[in-house]
């Protein structure tokens, strides 16, 4: 079979689907930036007991977005969603200081898992519409992120809450979507 049939067979499938798994700390905005993509109200959120899931349409693809709960008896439940995962998304509240210590343990803990491996990985600097929010870059240098080596990984500077820099991080996740072997 040719590359250009094969290039017609993909185009002529209406849309892959692809699974996003989205965790981070408790009150990280992951649900809020869930409710963003998905075009849904957010003035009413409260925090996650178990999961939430929406698909989202972005860039012809139909995204399957898994948001975990990240409270901390929430956390070890979350290798139970890590099978067929296209995407990690990490989401950080870039505004609270104290606990980057614990989101970065827990990062690197993500970043260790077999069935994650090679998984590409969005970073998430969310809060940025708050005064004390750290730069995405300042961000990526304490999280030690230029040591990641054995995936693509961006971070992406947003506010879940304004909406700002949310779609520039789908984007990133539709151009970089590598579909792991089922």
């Amino acid at each position: 079979m040719g590359l250009l049939s094969i290039l017609r067979r993909l185009k002529q499938s209406p849309e892959q689907e692809v699974r996003l798994l989205l965790l981070g700390l408790d009150n990280a905005g992951k649900t809020t930036l869930l409710k963003q993509m998905a075009a849904e109200d957010i003035s009413h959120i409260t925090p996650t007991q178990g999961f939430n899931i929406k698909s989202v349409q972005s860039s012809g693809f139909k995204l399957n977005v898994w948001d975990i709960g990240g409270q901390r008896k929430i956390r070890p439940y979350w290798r139970n969603y890590f099978e067929n995962t296209d995407v990690l998304i990490y989401v950080i509240d870039s505004s609270d200081r104290k606990r980057f210590e614990e989101t970065s343990l827990e990062l690197a803990e993500l970043l260790e898992e077999e069935k994650l491996a090679a998984v590409p990985l969005l970073i998430f600097a969310n809060k940025q519409d708050l005064m004390t929010a750290t730069p995405a870059s300042e961000l990526a240098e304490s999280l030690s992120l230029h040591t990641i080596r054995d995936r693509m990984w961006q971070v992406q500077a947003c506010s879940a809450l304004t909406a700002e820099g949310v779609q520039d991080g789908m984007t990133w996740v539709c151009r970089n979507i590598t579909f792991r072997k089922k």
